[in-house]
């Protein structure tokens, strides 16, 4: 029985040796590696998720490399700058790569800047480089129902944005500026970070949307990919031949899910978002 046991001992590793030599002998020692990917779909309305993963694949050392799998048309500007942020810091001790999928606009564009590569499909649509502030006034349908609003404040400017009332020319103006601070550093961070003359990226920061192919024509993205071809591409950053895929656990409360598309709705927001 111990002889048999040594009998079969022996041809395993005989087997292993023999296929460790042909593998290296076709195509040398084949690498492979952990590769997280983060998705972010649909209008970001909050960073919580996303820079959660995020941080959870920055802090993971089996994981070489994060591929942010992007398909949103952006979003709230607070919420793209913490995920923005966080790429950023990842993207200071491992490689970073976007892959846009069917849309990745304005605030979606924004957060894949501190990519070292950032690949589209020839048809996304990308671009949309801008800031919009919408938000719903109820005043004419309120005045209609018999509902007037009795507003204590402490200041003139306290109740800007509020649904029941426009704007009035004042506020106006103080509203612009706001947009038009949040805009410039949209543009600055476009121009550093695809090292583009400013000038040049204020021609197409007018809030035009760009399809991946005339993106790349200008030096917003750096190549034309699908997914599969951005696995490849983070895999030679890397040095592994073959990426292991890894996903994050999707998490959403049923508050999460009801709450926040009232939120959006309601709620005057500065917003990175192509319509």
């Amino acid at each position: 029985m111990k002889k048999t046991h040594i009998i079969i001992a022996f041809a395993v590793i005989i087997a292993i040796i023999i296929g460790l030599t042909i593998g290296f002998g076709m195509r040398g020692f084949v690498t492979r590696g952990d590769v997280g990917v983060v998705e972010v779909e649909g209008v970001i309305l909050t960073s919580k998720y996303t820079v959660r993963d995020l941080k959870m694949f920055a802090d993971d050392p089996s994981i070489k490399a994060v591929i942010l799998r992007v398909d949103s048309p952006g979003g709230v500007v607070a919420a793209s700058q913490e995920i923005y942020d966080q790429v950023a810091k990842i993207a200071e001790h491992k490689k970073v790569v976007v892959s846009m999928a069917s849309v990745a606009a304005s605030g979606a564009y924004y957060i894949s800047l501190p990519a070292d590569i950032i690949c589209a499909n020839p048809g996304t649509i990308t671009g949309s480089i801008s800031v919009i502030m919408d938000y719903p006034v109820f005043e004419e349908l309120l005045d209609k129902i018999g509902i007037d609003f009795e507003v204590i404040k402490s200041r003139e400017h306290k109740d800007v944005g509020a649904p029941y009332r426009h704007l009035t020319d004042e506020e106006r103006e103080l509203m612009q500026g706001v947009i038009m601070d949040v805009y410039e550093h949209f543009v600055d961070a476009t121009a550093h970070a695809r090292n583009l003359p400013r000038d040049s990226v204020v021609k197409f920061a007018d809030g035009r949307i760009l399809t991946g192919r005339q993106a790349k024509d200008i030096g917003l993205i750096d190549t034309l990919a699908s997914f599969e071809q951005a696995v490849d591409i983070t895999g030679d950053l890397v040095g592994i031949d073959e990426p292991f895929l890894v996903y994050p656990p999707k998490r959403m409360s049923l508050v999460d899910f009801f709450v926040e598309p009232v939120e959006r709705l309601l709620m005057p927001r500065l917003q990175f978002l192509w319509h």
